[in-house]
Formats: structure tokens, sequence, C-alpha cells
């Protein structure tokens, strides 16, 4: 299979290791992935303000650079969102290069556990976990279940992550609620994202989980920095992260990474 790995620019910029564990991720399942190197941002945050004519000419540098491969794969549900539910107003009905690139850009764990159909990883992890899940990924790319719909739905990630031995996922009260972030949300209305973000972190605190779990480092990202200033005894990692079997960082690790 020819794979392609999407790196969303946050990741790029601010957490690489996360890229690095997706590539020794894909790489362990005995895939040869390239890294298209003149990639860029997908155009979600313009979208998102609705610049649609700033993101139109980023969705079509996306679909020229990545529609030769069979699969493209990316560490967040949110820009794998973007691709596949949002990038259809920027092109014909009936544009099949876009049509094909879209069926085949999957998140991580979706990729990993629809298309390659793996749901054991080799691993250990002996820690007391929760998950946090994302919206894009629980409401637009159905990785899981959500309390809008009564449909049952296996959680990808959740498969994954309870593959790993010694690794303990304890139980928070509300599974599907959001932390807030929201992209330029965060940003415009930072007051209402930072009490999203706090009641979402607490339930995970109020569980005894030690390290948060995410599919969407962005999500992550706005968690931890509450998390840091609080002081809160917990610490984030993306599932690649885990998966890949990156350690626990210590807190002067982290400390340092942020």
């Amino acid at each position: 299979m020819n794979v392609a790995l999407f790196v969303p620019c946050y990741i790029d910029q601010f957490f690489p290791d996360v890229a690095i564990s997706t590539l020794e991720l894909l790489e362990s399942q005995g895939l040869s992935v390239a890294f298209p190197e003149m990639q860029t941002c997908c155009g979600q945050p313009m979208a998102n303000t609705g610049c649609t004519a700033d993101a139109a000419p980023v969705a079509r540098q996306f679909v020229e650079m990545f529609s030769g491969y069979d699969a493209v794969v990316c560490p967040s549900g949110s820009c794998t969102s973007m691709i596949r539910n949002h990038y259809s107003e920027y092109f014909a009905d009936d544009d099949q290069r876009f049509i094909k690139l879209r069926d085949s850009t999957f998140e991580l764990c979706e990729f990993l556990v629809d298309r390659l159909g793996v749901r054991t990883i080799k691993g250990r992890f002996p820690h007391r976990v929760s998950v946090h899940s994302s919206c894009h990924g629980l409401r637009e790319l159905r990785l899981g279940a959500c309390s809008e719909q009564m449909v049952p739905r296996e959680n990808k990630l959740r498969i994954l992550l309870e593959s790993l031995e010694g690794v303990e996922v304890v139980p928070i009260s509300r599974q599907d609620e959001c932390c807030g972030f929201g992209g330029t949300f965060a940003v415009t209305e930072r007051e209402t994202s930072v009490a999203m973000g706090v009641d979402r972190v607490q339930d995970h605190v109020q569980s005894g989980s030690e390290v948060l779990v995410a599919g969407d480092m962005s999500c992550l990202m706005h968690m931890q920095g509450l998390i840091r200033r609080r002081e809160m005894p917990m610490q984030v990692m993306h599932i690649a992260e885990v998966l890949a079997g990156r350690p626990l960082p210590t807190k002067q690790t982290a400390s340092a990474a942020r």
C-alpha cells in the first residue's frame, strides 16, 4: 500500500514527536510511508473563521499533493474531518481526483482498525489512563459512540489502547463532552473555552487517571495548558506516542517541552 503521512501544522510546529511516533507506528505494521515535504495546513483555521476564499487554494493544493497515494493517514480527527467532510465545497461534484482522496484519507486509529484490521498493538503502558474523545472524531468521523445518537459504535482509540499490557483505562463521568478548544473559538471566546476546559479536565482528574490520552493534539494542547497552570496531578499524551512505546514524560521533560 502506497501510504502518505499528513502532519497537521500545530503538530509539526509544537509536538513533532507525535508525527514521528505516527510514522514509527505505521512502519511497525510493515508499511512504507511517504512524507510529502511541501505539505501545508489543510485550511481548517481559515474555513472555521469564514474565510472560504482563502481556504479554497489550500484545499486544491492538498488534493494536488496527496491524490496519488492509496491512503493518507493523519494523527488528528479534526484535520481528517476537514478533508473528508468539508472539502467538497471547493470541488465539483464529479471531481474524481478529489473523491478518491476524500475516501482514502483516514485518522490514525481509524486507519489501523478499519483499513488494516489491527486490534492489538504489542507494547506495555503500566498506567491509569483516561480517554478524551474529540468532537470531530466522534461527531464527524464516528470513531466512537456519542450521546446525540443512540447507535452503538466501537471506539477505535480504546480498542488499540486497551490492547497494551499493564494499562488501566478508568471511566470518566461524561465521555463525550467537548474540551472547549474548538480552534479559533478558544481565541474569540476565551473565557467560555477555559471554563469548558477546566470542567473537562476535572472530570479526568477525579477519575484517578495519571494520563489523559486523546487522538487530537489540539485538544490535548488546550487541556495541557490548563493542567499545567493549575498544577493538577495529570499528564497528557497523544495516542500515537502511547502506542509507539513512548514512556510517560517526567515533569522535567514535560516542562521543557512546554
